[in-house]
């Protein structure tokens, strides 16, 4: 089959590889309809996740139709059609019995890397890494699916796999965002991010009761993205354009009452921060380049709520820990617990509440998909989402 394959930093490749075939009696073979390079993914390409092996397949946003399943998957059947959630999930952990699906103790087999690095480990991954599982990623033909009684969601309406792919990460992710900032009828949320989670950040927000949101980018295509749902927007890039400032004004001095940090890691900034961190990673002196954690601390009102969706991988620099403790504020984030979400939303879409397709802006082939990780990261091509045909 064909796969997109990380081959080193900035180098990723479509290559012939071997068949996915069962290893476990609760595995099934999904033939990949429809699946999608992630903004986390462009992570994996600059380098900025460790424990990545040439040849790693990538991909974690996916869906298709059931191929082969083991002995021991009861609930699904050859030609089932299904999105399957990017966290993988045993269903029987204490974690999961409590729907933190994302902390699952038992899906992920190289448990010993993550607690090196966190403590603790989370939940195996499709293609993120081997210290999240090592599992081959959905940018492929076909891909194996573990703990299939648990994850895959069947779709039984003849709705188009372009409304319902993105169940797979960024709608639930999206979601849970706004969940996580708490958001109170009439409230002001604030939105740095307007790439695909945050929009999804901002589609949630107002499903969820917020008076205004705010979505602050530098990028046209993404801020006119966030108008057209209805968010007021900030763009930091242009002249005399101070973030912090524009809050306090659009607030009338108060602060949003939630900010939601949709960009993580890989923040941008022209201003002295932004080249400190710059300089700082590039000497390995530090992981990620927070300026947009920072600013949210600083920005959200007294006793508010800090929601993270964007990823963090290590040791972050000069975070306003001492602004978070005294104004109070409550701070949520973490990987998504895709299996609470993925029906209700689901249902969400059937009725007609949303249509997440709004954010594709290419169609492409597998060959393309390595020329298009260059050109996403790069910021060219006024790209908002890039969506894979594996049999195109």
């Amino acid at each position: 089959m064909k796969a997109v394959c990380w081959m080193g930093k900035s180098k990723v490749e479509t290559l012939s590889v071997p068949d996915p075939t069962l290893l476990n009696p609760h595995d099934a073979i999904i033939k990949v309809t429809k699946t999608a390079i992630c903004g986390s993914d462009l992570h994996l390409y600059d380098g900025f996740i460790p424990t990545m092996e040439s040849g790693d397949i990538l991909g974690h946003e996916f869906m298709g139709i059931v191929e082969e399943v083991g002995k021991d998957v009861a609930n699904l059947k050859r030609g089932d059609r299904v999105v399957v959630p990017f966290t993988i999930a045993c269903g029987n952990c204490a974690f999961c019995k409590k729907q933190v699906w994302a902390a699952c103790d038992n899906t992920n087999p190289n448990a010993h890397l993550m607690e090196a690095a966190y403590g603790y480990s989370g939940s195996g991954l499709f293609g993120y890494s081997h210290m999240m599982g090592g599992y081959a990623g959905g940018q492929a033909q076909y891909v194996r699916v573990p703990f299939a009684n648990v994850g895959p969601l069947r779709i039984e309406s003849d709705l188009p796999d372009e409304k319902v792919l993105f169940l797979s990460d960024i709608f639930p992710t999206g979601y849970m965002a706004g969940e996580n900032a708490q958001i109170q009828p009439g409230d002001t949320v604030a939105v740095w991010g307007c790439g695909p989670v945050g929009q999804f950040a901002i589609a949630s927000a107002f499903m969820l009761g917020a008076a205004r949101v705010i979505a602050i980018d530098r990028l046209p295509e993404r801020l006119e993205m966030a108008r057209s749902i209805g968010a007021i927007t900030v763009d930091y890039s242009e002249q005399d354009v101070d973030v912090l400032t524009a809050l306090k004004d659009l607030t009338a001095g108060t602060g949003p009452d939630s900010c939601i940090d949709a960009v993580g890691l890989e923040a941008h900034s022209a201003e002295l921060q932004g080249v400190y961190d710059a300089v700082k990673t590039t000497l390995m002196m530090e992981t990620d380049r927070p300026i947009v954690l920072r600013q949210a601390i600083q920005a959200v009102r007294k006793g508010g709520t800090l929601s993270v969706p964007g990823v963090y991988g290590g040791l972050l620099d000069k975070v306003p820990f001492g602004a978070a403790f005294g104004k109070g504020i409550t701070m949520k984030m973490g990987q998504t617990n895709m299996h609470k979400y993925m029906k209700p939303l689901l249902e969400r879409i059937e009725q007609g509440q949303i249509d997440p397709s709004y954010i594709i802006s290419h169609r492409i082939t597998l060959e393309q998909a390595p020329e298009m990780y260059k050109i996403w990261r790069d910021k060219k091509d006024n790209v908002t989402k890039i969506v894979i045909d594996p049999w195109a």
